[in-house]
């Protein structure tokens, strides 16, 4: 099924601003367009916040996007206010620095799975810092030896890219899932892959619909902070970007 809502964030995490039509306003307040550069909450990963800009000096700010039904995306606005009227060419506009800090938190954490290779029960993406879960029994022993790989990883510049695979081929390599709590979405008949690294150079691929930066080094230095115990089985690792000191 076509989705109302085109994602143009998917084909492209580096559009900042595009034009688009007011499609409908849901119950709750929120506006449907046509197209989005608005990443909707999921995965761990927080909607998009930023505005929309009419013509005749209108302007809504956004201050979330979340998945409404039928495979449309609800921009949510900042506070009660007259939204633009269906059938109107708006153009949106990200908060960038927002934006640009979850795609370095949320590929960071992708690696963080690749140097703690455990299976994670869930996770959190903030702007400057997030989280993982493991299934792990003891925390690990050398918090440094664990910064120092990380750090390498993104040092090494790897390409981050995307495929598709189609629900069957996902069901054969159960492999590629990472997540024990949250299953990748299927029915639609294809499944988004993200991956890290190339041919021999590849460390990382896993279903994910998230926004990444391009490449690793856009990261920039990042450290583990606390270890939380969650449960007999299950530890919360947080990660912060920055440098060592600044966890």
């Amino acid at each position: 099924m076509t989705p109302i809502t085109q994602p143009l964030f998917r084909a492209d995490a580096y559009l900042r601003s595009a034009p688009a039509r007011v499609l409908a306003h849901t119950p709750e307040g929120g506006v449907v367009l046509d197209a989005s550069v608005f990443y909707p909450t999921g995965g761990g990963q927080p909607g998009d916040s930023g505005a929309l800009e009419w013509q005749g000096g209108g302007r809504l700010a956004i201050a979330t996007a979340v998945k409404a039904d039928e495979g449309a995306i609800a921009l949510v606005p900042a506070e009660p206010a007259l939204l633009p009227p269906i059938g109107t060419q708006v153009t949106q506009h990200l908060d960038w620095a927002r934006r640009y800090g979850l795609m370095q938190m949320h590929t960071a954490l992708h690696l963080l799975s690749v140097v703690i290779p455990l299976p994670v029960t869930g996770g959190q993406i903030a702007v400057g810092r997030g989280r993982l879960d493991f299934d792990m029994e003891e925390p690990p022993s050398d918090i440094a030896a664990l910064n120092a790989a990380l750090n390498l990883l993104i040092q090494r510049d790897l390409p981050v890219s995307t495929d598709w695979i189609t629900d069957d081929e996902l069901l054969e390599s159960p492999a590629l899932v990472k997540t024990m709590s949250v299953r990748p979405p299927m029915g639609q008949g294809r499944v988004r892959l993200v991956r890290i690294g190339q041919g021999d150079s590849m460390v990382d691929l896993q279903p994910c619909g998230g926004t990444h930066v391009a490449r690793t080094a856009e990261i920039g230095p990042v450290a583990i902070g606390k270890i939380e115990k969650k449960g007999r089985q299950n530890r919360r690792v947080y990660l912060h970007l920055g440098a060592p000191d600044s966890a």
